[in-house]
């Protein structure tokens, strides 16, 4: 009886924790989500590619809710969705592509990598890329 009722009070403990936690999250602001809807401020979506050329280009890259976001220039932006997986990208971690080609394209696999610690920490595979360019 005595350990049924302990059981009780730390299962109650629990689902008031649960409770609690959304609330905590949902009045800090998402810095990922604002730096997504700053960058492609301004910026009109083209017709999705299958592959990009990188070649000369170093871009700058983040992730946000699924996608990777590649920063080329200032006017120019490309976002692939990934379905998940490479999100350590927008902690700092480093992506790692095998092209065997100068182009990155649809269905090619990447990897992110924790580089302090040398640990992979997910990889994701490349959807169609959707330029984002401004006027």
């Amino acid at each position: 009886m005595r350990f049924l009722i302990t059981f009780a009070a730390a299962a109650a403990l629990g689902a008031v924790a649960v409770v609690a936690a959304p609330v905590q999250k949902a009045n800090r602001p998402d810095k990922n989500r604002i730096a997504y809807e700053k960058l492609l401020a301004g910026k009109t979506a083209g017709k999705p590619q299958d592959c990009i050329d990188t070649r000369f280009t170093r871009p700058q890259l983040t992730a946000y809710d699924g996608k990777l976001l590649y920063r080329v220039s200032g006017k120019l932006v490309y976002v692939t969705e990934t379905g998940g997986g490479c999100e350590a990208v927008s902690r700092g971690d480093a992506i790692i592509t095998r092209q065997y080609q100068t182009r990155l394209c649809r269905g090619d696999i990447a990897q992110t990598m924790n580089l302090q610690a040398n640990i992979p920490s997910g990889s994701c595979a490349m959807g169609q890329f959707v330029p984002y360019r401004s006027q």
